[in-house]
């Protein structure tokens, strides 16, 4: 018997489509037992119950006196099911009184599927077992190769069915991570705002918000924030903070207070290394172009001065979001003339390497930035970020990009 032409023929036969394990184990036996080239005429499926310490028939196939339905095996009548995870299969003489009487005198155990432990034993969770008058060693070698082929094929549909839940999970991620993030454009008193986030991977850690409320029509808060973690877990970061933000938007009146609240939230919550970079501002309709801010480590917006094209950073008044509990932050402030633009970024931006190891870096996205001023708030954003990605495209490692311009147009 070709071996690998039978293991071949096994997986084609696993190929077919199927709604369960056992309703795949019961096909493929049936084929096995109508290949002549196979001598094998019925055989049963066992399943493992580790609740009650033995295996359960589940299905009879082939030339077999039928035995009751769910008929039990205790595994400490059956010792040889503990070494089929190190033999694959085993031939024995049967000694069961009922099963004898039913013509089984001499059976052979495969073990298929998924190993389980019980009572320190490894156990596979399903066995087939072939009855016959004689068991040749050939046989014995089949039925390891039948065994192996439907373990394989049993794992990969346990994958597939685990990466189609995750890729169920990964949408709804980003549905929701899309849920939290604003529309891009925005307009305040004299200001039009835009913001782009682009995530490395399906999900990512930056955001970026525009908060207000209804009974406050004289300023708005513009949000942008990095977690330092990856994927889901820097995600789910970013979405709880900007939850704690949108609801306490509502309630506080000092800014400072506000992010110190956010903090201790977020030290409660997380473990001191997934801590979060945080840049909030307030707009205000005051005439003079007053912006407040508080800065919890997160990178230096860059402000540019139109009229003198002169460039200042907003620095930190404070430190990272989670690890310091205690924190005081400290709330500045600056103005904004006609054509002046603030530009906020997440790491990702000025930390973009391309294949020579060189960063976009501050210098280089100011640059760009002078080169925009007499653009659109969308515009500077778009080119910027495209400029950044092109920079960044041949280069494995990336990280999320976040931009958000902030430009007073009147």
């Amino acid at each position: 018997m070709d071996q690998h032409r039978l293991y071949r023929t096994i997986q084609l036969l696993t190929e077919d489509p199927w709604d369960s394990a056992e309703q795949l184990l019961g096909n493929v036996l049936e084929n096995i037992i109508r290949n002549e080239a196979i001598p094998i005429i019925g055989g049963r499926i066992w399943k493992l119950d580790p609740a009650t310490g033995a295996y359960r028939l589940k299905q009879q196939v082939g030339d077999v006196d039928p035995i009751k339905q769910n008929f039990r095996l205790n595994i400490s009548d059956y010792p040889m099911f503990t070494q089929l995870h190190r033999k694959g299969t085993m031939v024995e003489t049967e000694t069961n009184k009922y099963l004898r009487q039913h013509g089984i005198k001499l059976y052979s155990a495969t073990g298929v599927g998924e190993k389980v432990r019980w009572k320190n034993h490894l156990l596979f969770q399903y066995v087939i077992a072939i009855n016959a008058d004689l068991i040749r060693q050939d046989m014995t070698y089949a039925l390891n190769i039948i065994g192996s082929a439907l373990t394989t094929a049993l794992q990969r549909r346990r994958i597939e069915s685990k990466a189609k839940q995750l890729e169920a999970d990964l949408d709804k991620a980003r549905e929701i991570q899309r849920s939290i993030l604003p529309e891009h454009e925005f307009r305040f008193h004299n200001y039009d705002l835009y913001g782009i986030s682009v995530p490395d991977r399906v999900v990512g850690g930056d955001f970026f918000d525009y908060l207000f409320t209804s009974e406050d029509k004289d300023r708005i808060g513009v949000v942008i924030g990095d977690a330092a973690s990856k994927g889901l877990s820097a995600a789910a970061q970013a979405l709880y903070v900007s939850g704690a933000l949108r609801m306490g938007i509502e309630f506080h009146t000092k800014m400072n207070t506000f992010i110190g609240k956010v903090n201790r939230l977020v030290a409660r919550t997380f473990s001191p290394e997934q801590f979060i970079s945080l840049f909030y501002a307030e707009l205000t309709t005051s005439e003079k172009g007053l912006v407040f801010y508080v800065n919890a480590g997160h990178s230096n917006p860059i402000l540019l001065r139109c009229a003198t094209d002169t460039v200042e950073r907003l620095t930190a008044t404070g430190q990272l979001i989670g690890p310091f509990p205690n924190e005081k932050y400290r709330i500045e402030f600056t103005t904004m003339e006609k054509g002046d633009i603030l530009l906020l970024f997440t790491d990702g931006i000025t930390e973009a390497f391309n294949d020579a190891r060189e960063m976009y870096g501050e210098e280089r996205l100011t640059r760009k930035l002078r080169e925009l001023r007499r653009k659109s708030p969308k515009e500077i954003c778009q080119v910027i970020v495209e400029d950044v990605q092109l920079h960044n495209k041949l280069v494995e490692y990336s990280d999320d990009k976040t931009i958000v311009t902030i430009k007073r147009a009147r």
